[in-house]
This record gives structure tokens, sequence and C-alpha cells, in this order.
């Protein structure tokens, strides 16, 4: 997509400025950069679908600071190269105040160099740890890291006796990460990597990597597949056919139900790290997060017509924290809000309980995540 989109700008302004005079002012621009189309779609089309309709809601609220806002919306089809000169237009011709965006762990760092330089707040929606550490000044994210998605599941496998894995990994960005984060921490909760595999992006039959795990001298008890996309459903596929007898765990980077549809009936059992939105109703009624996910939940899937995914919360949350920090910092000034992004205390999002300080751009600990299994072709809460 090389035109924008403007979402809630200049179309209709004057009726909206006659109805409302306090919005007859310059809009407030906000961007992003989405993987609408392309291999992370399932990812970047629930992203892209919340921020118009949330932009929209706000407007109709009376927008923020008296001032309707304005979503300048890039698809970059996955392309980190692409994600970088939308980046470039979204500061020196689009002149927006922040950024909400960047659906992949690849393109979200191609653009942070950008929008470092200009000083304006960038809101990450993806899962690499690398996004935010070390601590750049004006990049945050909303995603649960890959690493603490290797530590949920090593929490899990802990507590199941089990402690021989194989591991298998995307070589792409979020799976690179995630495998790396994985053999860095393993050791902290006695977990051994006793296989360790790797496939490529194209790679359509993952069985020799999965038969090099199991036949591994002195077996593994259970594998974990670190990656997203069609890559994990064509592993679960593969896993069931060899029949290979242990748990399969696969990342919160499959955490919608589009990936339950391509791996059919071979995904029950697997297991995953997951936001609490997957299993909204599952939740128990004095949870801080249900009244937030389920209004997210019902909203989203009443009006898009397709069931919620986690990645559309990130955008929410990524939304919505923006939005409370421009009308803390009373002012458009990317330091400013910066700054209130930073100060961000107890705002309960779709991911967690967010808690944001100078060296933690992120704010979520590992009791945000949920641990759930597949049972019956939909989502189970187990921890």
């Amino acid at each position: 997509m090389q035109r924008r989109q403007l979402i809630g700008g200049l179309a209709g302004a004057a009726l909206l400025a006659l109805a409302t005079p306090s919005l007859a002012q310059a809009p407030i621009r906000i961007g992003s950069v989405l993987s609408i189309t392309g291999p992370a779609s399932f990812l970047g089309d629930p992203e892209a679908r919340t921020l118009r309709l949330y932009i929209d809601r706000i407007n109709q609220a009376g927008g923020v600071l008296g001032r309707r806002l304005e979503l300048v919306l890039y698809d970059d089809g996955g392309d980190a190269n692409r994600a970088r000169t939308f980046a470039t237009r979204l500061v020196e011709d689009d002149r927006v105040i922040a950024v909400v965006g960047g659906t992949t762990t690849g393109t979200s760092m191609a653009m942070i160099p950008v929008f470092e330089e200009a000083k304006i707040p960038f809101i990450s929606l993806a899962g690499g740890i690398e996004i935010i550490e070390p601590v750049k000044p004006f990049t945050f994210k909303t995603p649960h890291t890959d690493k603490m998605a290797c530590e949920k599941i090593f929490e899990d496998l802990k507590r199941r006796g089990l402690t021989r894995v194989g591991l298998i990994s995307g070589t792409g960005g979020f799976g690179a990460s995630m495998r790396n984060q994985c053999l860095r921490v393993a050791g902290n909760f006695g977990i051994q990597i006793v296989a360790d595999e790797r496939y490529g992006p194209g790679d359509t039959d993952m069985t020799p990597q999965l038969t090099r795990i199991r036949n591994v001298a002195g077996g593994v008890q259970a594998v974990i597949n670190a990656d997203f996309g069609q890559g994990p459903a064509i592993v679960t596929r593969n896993f069931a056919q060899l029949n290979m007898g242990v748990p399969l765990y696969q990342s919160h980077g499959v955490a919608s139900r589009s990936f339950i549809e391509l791996a059919g009936a071979a995904a029950e059992g697997v297991r995953l790290p997951a936001a609490a939105l997957l299993v909204a109703e599952q939740l128990p009624d004095n949870d801080p997060q249900k009244r937030v996910v389920m209004e997210y939940k019902q909203l989203f899937e009443s009006t898009q017509n397709q069931p919620v995914s986690t990645f559309g919360g990130h955008a929410y949350d990524g939304l919505m924290i923006l939005v409370e920090a421009i009308k803390r910092a009373n002012s458009t000034d990317g330091t400013k809000i910066r700054d209130a992004i930073r100060a961000t205390r107890g705002f309960i999002g779709t991911g967690g309980v967010v808690n944001m300080s100078a060296t933690d751009h992120m704010g979520l600990d590992l009791s945000a995540f949920r641990m759930i299994e597949i049972r019956g072709g939909t989502w189970k809460l187990i921890d």
C-alpha cells in the first residue's frame, strides 16, 4: 500500500466542526505502519481494525485535548525496508506527533532509528525484547516479550516435572530472538535444551528437524516452537504426524484463531502463553482485566465480524496508553508525551496491568501471561 490511509481526519471535518466547535482546531496526527498484507497480515489486520475502530470512537466522544485524532496509516506488507521508508514519511511529510505500530520485530527495529532521531514516541506492537532492551528514550512496546514467553513455558514445564526439551525455531526476527532468549534463561529453571533445530520462512515440511529432535540421545520430554505465521502450524501438523508422544508448546505469536484453523486437529493439546484476552469469559469475576478484555472482545467481534486476537489487543493498549499520556501531558510535544508514557502506572489493558518507568518501557511482569491449552478447537485457561 503506497498511499496512506487517513482515518478520522479531514473527511467530513467541516460538518463535525459545525456540530462540535471545540473540534474545529487542527487534528492531532498519530502515525502507524502495520503489516496489513503479507505473511504477517494475521497480526497487522486486527491491529489496523482496532486503531480505526477506537480512533473513530474517541473522536465521537469529543477527541483529545478538544481536538480530533487523525490516523495516518501505511501498510509495509511485512517488509522492513518499506517500514523504514514509511517511518521517514510519517516524520518528514505527515508530521505525526507519535506512532503506534510496528507489527513485527523486524519492521519495528527498522523504524526505531527514525523515530528516535526525530524524538517521536513510538509504541511498537511486536514481541522481540530487543525493541526495548536496552532502553531507548522514545521507544516503547505493549506485547509481552519473547523472553517472558520462554519463562512462562519453562515455569509450566517445571510444574509438570519436564526438564529435557527440544527447541525448534524459525530463522526470522521473532523466531531467532525467542530462540536466543530461551537458550539464555533455560538454566534458571533447570531446563536442558537437548536439541536445537531451525527452519526457514519458506519451508513447508519440518519433519526432518522434528525427527532429529525425536531421535536425540536420551530423548526429549517436550518440544517448544519459537515462531509466528504459518511455520508453527506446519510444525504442529508434522508433530502430530510423527506421533512424537510429548507435549508441544508454541509461543504467544500464534495466539489467534487462524493458528487453530491452519493446524486443524493437530492443535489439540498444544499449550502456549497468551494474554487474558483469549480466555476473557473464563477469567474469574474479580480479575482486574476481565471488564477491559470483555468490553474490547465484544466491541471488536460485533463490529468486525471476526474472532478477537491478542494482536488487536496490543494495538488497543498502545493507543490507549498514548491517548492517556497526551491528556496527562496536556500537550502534543514529543518529549512531554514520552515522559507521560514513562509515568504510566496501573493501566489495565488487554495484555495485563502496565507499570512503566524510565528503565522499563513495557511495564508488564510474568503475571500478565496466562498459560492456555487448545482443547476441542478452542482456548482453555490452564493458569
